[in-house]
């Protein structure tokens, strides 16, 4: 009977081992892989949109510093509660990150959106998802929704929803 008791502790053990490694792996690892899943710790998938300026815009990939990308809807309640503090935010770490405020133009009306930018006087880059795939790709579904990508195109944080400014300050300090 000891024995089989002891086997038991030994399999237990080696099986939780397995598992930490499992769950410990390495975000690099997870970054790596080939499957996008727009979630910390995976590869940001790289896409390219055009901005209010008329340019074209590459995010994704390796940047060279922190990406702050803002999905949001110009008839969103909590994106207009949002707003001061992402151009707060710009101000403040324009130097140390790149920002970006993506509409889903798909589900807003272009000039609606103009007029929010207008009324927020955003001076960061605002991207215009016309057709509506990287929004989709980045399953996005709530407004707003945020996603924090560090230098080397790896996904830190998704935030849905909106967050105190504090707590966006202690997130760029973090991975910035």
């Amino acid at each position: 009977m000891k024995k089989a008791s002891a086997w038991f502790i030994v399999a237990f053990v080696l099986a939780g081992l397995a598992i930490s490694q499992y769950m410990e792996k390495d975000s690099a690892i997870i970054a790596a892989s080939g499957d996008f899943k727009p979630k910390a710790g995976y590869s940001a998938q790289q896409f390219e949109l055009q901005a209010l300026d008329e340019q074209m815009y590459k995010i994704g990939g390796e940047q060279g510093k922190l990406s702050f990308v803002n999905f949001w809807a110009s008839w969103c309640g909590p994106c207009e509660l949002e707003a001061p503090d992402l151009q707060e935010l710009h101000e403040k770490y324009g130097d140390k990150i790149a920002m970006y405020g993506v509409n889903s133009t798909k589900f807003d009306k272009e000039r609606a959106a103009r007029q929010f930018v207008l009324d927020h006087e955003f001076t960061f880059t605002i991207l215009m998802d016309r057709e509506g795939d990287v929004t989709k790709e980045y399953k996005v579904n709530t407004f707003p929704t945020t996603f924090l990508i560090d230098s080397k195109g790896v996904i830190r944080e998704r935030i849905n929803g909106v967050i105190p400014l504090s707590e966006w300050d202690r997130l760029i300090e973090k991975y910035s």
